[in-house]
């Protein structure tokens, strides 16, 4: 690797690393460039030849951040599979016990909500394209949106997600957690509540009904 490339990547992880560690202690609304270069031990001229605003180096932090982990989730799911292996799952938790501090910025909503939004859409995305191609290869027809579909298989598994990573000592292993959203993604929140059977038939929309 070039000099300046491995220069350019310290430069940026100093930066990114000072970013998150101020977040987490005062908050985004409280932390300034000058703040940033002073924990990173950088002058202001190298910030801003790198990022024009710390705006700029959370989108990028939170960019290089959802590129690594599509490309260790990318093996995890071809087209060819029906899925439901919680294998992808059970990735995306250990990508974030390593990245632990990054993950509790962008899933506590830091920085108004931007950075979630940003990795929220790019994991929808991705998912509903998986979805997509799988059934495509099996020549079966959704049954549910599938923009629905992947909001809501994508908000589930970060709400759990941050709920374990915020939670010291960890309230199950990462195998467990993802063990049973995999069985809710099998069978279902009727089965997961005790039930048995088939679920009965969905009252028409608007009607009054418990909410689920």
């Amino acid at each position: 690797m070039p000099t300046t490339d491995r220069r350019t990547r310290r430069t940026r992880g100093l930066l990114r690393d000072a970013l998150v560690s101020l977040v987490l202690e005062r908050g985004y609304a409280n932390v300034t460039v000058e703040d940033i270069t002073e924990r990173a031990d950088l002058g202001r001229a190298t910030f801003y030849s790198h990022y024009p605003d710390k705006d700029a180096l959370l989108r990028h932090v939170v960019t290089e951040l959802q590129e690594e982990l599509d490309e260790r989730l990318r093996p995890l799911v071809p087209a060819s599979s029906v899925g439901f292996t919680g294998k992808p799952a059970l990735e995306l938790f250990r990508h974030a016990r390593e990245n632990r501090d990054l993950y509790l910025l962008i899933l506590r909503g830091e920085g108004d909500g931007r950075a979630l939004r940003q990795f929220t859409d790019a994991r929808t995305d991705a998912v509903r394209s998986v979805f997509k191609s799988r059934a495509d290869h099996h020549d079966v027809t959704p049954r549910i949106d599938l923009g629905v579909l992947a909001r809501a298989w994508v908000g589930e598994q970060l709400a759990v997600l941050r709920w374990w990573l915020e939670t010291d000592p960890a309230p199950m292993s990462a195998e467990e957690a993802t063990g049973m959203l995999q069985n809710l993604s099998l069978r279902g929140r009727y089965w997961a509540n005790g039930f048995e059977g088939d679920p009965p038939d969905p009252a028409p929309t608007g009607a009054d009904s418990p909410q689920s």
